[in-house]
C-alpha cells in the first residue's frame, strides 16, 4: 500500500495538483486504523489512495484536508469514534489522532525579459519558494541557473499559460512590452506587474487603453512594478518586486514591524 500511495503522491506531483496527505499518529481503544495509516485527499475532497478508517473518521479528515488545502497550514484532528453525530450510528468504542499536512504546487513566477533585473528576480524567486520560468529569446541558462523552465522560441509568448496563483513579471525594456501585456492580461493570471519609468508605465497602459482594453483588466497591472523602496540599482529593483509579490502572497501590510509591534501593545494605564 505504502508503494501505491507513493506512487500516486508522485503522478499528482508531476500533475501540478493539490493533495492533502492524513496520517494516523495516535488511536485509543478500538479503531479500525493503526497507527501510521496513511491516506491521500485530493483537491476534491475525496480519498485518492490509502485508508485512515471509515465512517467519521473518513468524512472528518476529508474535511479537514479541504480546509488545510484552503489556507495551506496542516492540522492535527481528534476523532471521537464514539459520536454518532459525526459518525454513521455505528461507534468503534475509540477514539485517533490524525496528522492532516497539505501539498500545494508552488506558484510560478513567469518572467517576459531578460537583462540584470529579470536575473536578480530569477534568483529572488527562486529563494523565495516560487517556481521560476524565464520566457525570451535571449534566456540562456548560464544566466538564470536557478530557472526551473527556459523558453527561448516563444516569440508570441504563446507558451505564456499561468493560473490564478501565479506570478507574472514583463522585464522586456520597452522592447514589445505593449504586446506581451496584451497576452499576459488575456490569462488568468493573480499578478501582473510591469518593469518600466513612471513615464513609459504611463504610455504602455494609454496604448491598451486606446486598443480597448477594459478599465478592469487595466487596474490588475502593477506599473511600475515593485514596493517603493527607493531604489536604484538593478539588484535594488528586483528587491522592490519580489517585496510586493511576498506581500501580495502572504497577505501582508507592509507596514514596519516595529509599528505593528507597537499597535500590538495594550494601551499604557494612565496614573493619577
Amino acid at each position: 500500500m505504502a508503494r501505491d500511495i507513493l506512487d500516486v503522491l508522485l503522478e499528482m506531483r508531476q500533475r501540478g495538483e493539490p493533495y492533502a496527505v492524513a496520517t494516523v499518529v495516535e488511536t485509543i481503544g478500538s479503531a479500525s486504523a493503526k497507527v501510521g495509516s496513511k491516506a491521500v485527499v485530493g483537491h476534491d475532497g475525496r480519498v485518492v489512495a490509502g485508508w485512515v478508517g471509515g465512517g467519521c473518521a473518513e468524512s472528518t479528515t476529508c474535511d479537514t484536508a479541504l480546509r488545510c488545502m484552503g489556507n495551506g497550514e496542516s492540522a492535527i484532528i481528534d476523532i471521537d469514534l464514539n459520536d454518532e453525530v459525526l459518525g454513521v450510528g455505528m461507534p468503534c468504542g475509540g477514539s485517533m489522532r490524525v496528522y492532516v499536512e497539505p501539498v500545494l504546487p508552488k506558484p510560478v513566477l513567469w518572467i517576459l525579459g531578460h537583462g540584470r533585473v529579470a536575473e536578480c528576480l530569477c534568483q529572488l524567486g527562486d529563494l523565495m519558494g516560487l517556481e521560476v520560468v524565464v520566457d525570451d529569446p535571449l534566456a540562456i541558462r548560464e544566466r538564470y541557473p536557478a530557472a526551473t523552465r527556459l523558453i527561448d522560441d516563444d516569440f508570441d509568448y504563446g507558451a505564456l499559460q499561468p493560473g490564478p496563483d501565479d506570478y507574472v513579471v514583463i522585464a522586456t525594456q520597452h522592447k514589445g512590452d505593449h504586446e506581451s501585456m496584451k497576452r499576459t492580461l488575456a490569462s488568468q493570471a493573480g499578478y501582473i506587474a510591469l518593469i518600466a519609468s513612471r513615464k513609459r508605465s504611463r504610455l504602455v497602459m494609454d496604448y491598451l487603453a486606446s486598443e480597448g482594453i477594459p478599465r478592469a483588466d487595466l487596474d490588475r497591472v502593477m506599473a511600475p512594478a515593485g514596493l517603493d523602496l527607493g531604489a536604484r540599482t538593478p539588484e535594488e529593483i528586483a528587491l522592490c518586486v519580489i517585496s510586493e509579490i511576498v506581500l501580495r502572497r502572504r497577505h501582508g501590510s507592509g507596514a514596519p514591524m516595529r509599528d505593528k509591534l507597537a499597535g500590538d501593545r495594550p494601551a499604557a494605564v494612565a496614573k493619577g
